[in-house]
């Protein structure tokens, strides 16, 4: 059906009485072959999408990255589009990706497209993304109630799919409780510079149970709360200085506070570093990180 508020094919365009003179002109914008939009509508991922889909066969559904993207998970380069059908197609449509499947697809509505369902998502992405990538879309998934640890898991051990090998190898590593992809980042910077893997999201408590905080990597024993801050200047005056009285607090009571920003991962190895002195500091005895070739290409400097 023709709408001018969203994606139109030229032939619903043609029927409601718009000629083909008019859709070359400056009032509208072709995105792939027979599919135009207003020239004056924004160009975000979900218009892009719903614009192939129109290009392409009708049980195309959104998958691999792209499905990511949509689900809230940027990871993996966000062109070509990725599609995947059961339908016979030689579409070689600019900046998408089509991907023939033989079994049915199974799919959920995604800001109003269809898109593979998220345990699905995974393990199509599973032999496309490292492994940091792959447990940060599977924790970032479980935050927002999209799939849980259970579910993964049954999905990824009762299939016979390319991707579930991978996948099945990083469940070991996936954690409840983790409210954001850099935290994930974090820990797992952590883990596998050698050092003890520090708990997610933990409620701190003072000697008479009296809530103090939730920390988002905290080591109980050693009495040390690792915290990503990567949005410090979003925030108000007001929500900036209770951050500030919160960590305060922790602290008086004998907490060690590393906050560590965007820009510190500009190092990502003297993150770690901090975090080993502040281990030693407080009695650990372990041996100081170690540093693989793997580690660098996972944890690569990043910009702030």
């Amino acid at each position: 059906m023709f709408s001018p508020a969203g994606p139109f094919h030229r032939r619903d365009a043609l029927d409601a009485g718009v000629t083909d003179t008019q859709l070359r002109g400056r009032r509208y914008r072709r995105l792939f072959q027979g599919v135009y939009v207003l020239a004056t509508l924004p160009l975000d991922l979900t218009t892009w999408i719903r614009s192939a889909l129109l290009a392409l066969p009708d049980d195309s559904v959104v998958s691999h990255v792209t499905a990511m993207h949509l689900y809230g998970v940027d990871i993996g380069p966000p062109w070509p589009l990725h599609f995947s059908t059961r339908s016979a197609t030689h579409s070689r449509l600019k900046g998408l990706k089509i991907h023939q499947r033989q079994a049915p697809i199974s799919s959920r509505l995604v800001e109003a497209v269809p898109a593979t369902s998220p345990n699905r998502t995974l393990v199509d992405i599973a032999t496309k993304v490292s492994l940091v990538e792959l447990v940060t879309a599977a924790e970032w998934l479980i935050h927002r109630r999209l799939t849980t640890l259970a579910s993964l898991s049954a999905y990824a051990m009762d299939r016979h799919l390319h991707g579930v090998r991978p996948l099945r190898r990083v469940l070991g590593l996936v954690r409840e409780r983790v409210e954001s992809p850099r935290e994930t980042v974090l820990r797992l910077m952590i883990r596998f510079a050698h050092l003890p893997e520090p708990q997610c999201n933990v409620v701190i408590r003072d000697a008479h149970r009296l809530f103090l905080a939730r920390g988002d990597l905290v080591y109980a024993d050693w009495r040390i709360v690792v915290e990503y801050d990567g949005w410090y200047h979003e925030r108000s005056a007001q929500q900036r200085q209770s951050d500030v009285l919160r960590r305060e607090g922790l602290e008086h009571h004998g907490w060690k506070v590393i906050v560590v920003t965007s820009a510190d991962l500009r190092d990502p190895r003297e993150v770690v570093h901090r975090v080993h002195r502040a281990l030693v500091s407080r009695g650990w005895t372990g041996p100081e990180p170690t540093f693989s070739i793997m580690w660098d290409s996972w944890f690569a400097p990043r910009a702030a």
